[in-house]
């Protein structure tokens, strides 16, 4: 993968490294995979999201392993490699410790509904320790601290996150997939950097209720340096705002 460094913010803070493991669209872009980007700090990784391809990024890069999975809503391209990454750890080389993954409201219900359509309802219960959140209440993963807050997605019961290095503070909010909405703005807000994402050309591309964002939205929800992502390859990227692209490092 290729890597580039951007400094969102230089001072005396020890910085936490986002890593863009996935950045396409819910159509993949060229050679891309689809939404997952990785946390770590102080030896310990926690993955937003875990989108189609995500899996086999990690596995080329050196390993999987992560102490802890996020996951913002269940559209397929945002959590779509849990599956892989279960038949990974049933039956592919020992893949250490068990994986904490921590799912939107009933999700461990959803999950299973998934997986009984392929007749293993136990596979994420058998590979995940797996966890639930509710909204706008803070948990604990892979030593960050995580704010769910509930985002504008179509009629899909959705979430961008607030995601904090308790020792330093360092803040990245985390849209997830957002139509534009006041909530948007108050996950922005106060954050070190902002990754949004992008999706349509221009906003009336979209009918209502609506899921995603042009640019001109993203940055209006911002309250802070931003990198838009999730942005399909036939637009134009706009004029002078960082996209994200599998294999970005930022610096926070």
């Amino acid at each position: 993968m290729t890597t580039c460094v951007v400094r969102a913010t230089v001072g005396k803070y020890m910085e936490v490294q986002l890593t863009v493991i996935g950045s396409s669209p819910a159509w993949p872009n060229p050679g891309s995979a689809q939404s997952g980007y990785l946390l770590e700090h102080d030896g310990q990784r926690l993955l937003l999201d875990c989108g189609p391809g995500v899996l086999g990024r990690l596995r080329a890069a050196g390993s999987p392993a992560v102490d802890a999975i996020a996951i913002t809503h269940f559209h397929l391209d945002h959590w779509g490699d849990l599956v892989p990454w279960a038949w990974l750890v049933a039956f592919g080389a020992d893949s250490g410790p068990r994986t904490e993954v921590w799912l939107p409201p009933a999700g461990r219900a959803e999950l299973a509904r998934f997986a009984d359509r392929w007749g293993n309802t136990d596979m994420f219960e058998n590979a995940f320790t797996l966890q639930e959140f509710e909204p706008s209440t803070t948990f604990v993963a892979a030593g960050f601290e995580i704010e769910p807050r509930r985002v504008l997605h179509f009629d899909l019961v959705a979430f961008g996150f607030r995601v904090r290095e308790p020792v330093d503070g360092r803040l990245l909010a985390y849209s997830g997939d957002s139509g534009p909405a006041p909530e948007l703005t108050d996950l922005a807000r106060e954050a070190d950097l902002f990754l949004c994402e992008a999706t349509l050309e221009r906003s009336d591309k979209e009918g209502d209720p609506r899921g995603h964002l042009a640019p001109d939205e993203a940055l209006a929800a911002a309250d802070g340096p931003v990198l838009l992502t999730h942005r399909p390859v036939e637009l134009p990227p706009p004029d002078g705002v960082p996209i994200a692209y599998d294999g970005l490092v930022v610096e926070i």
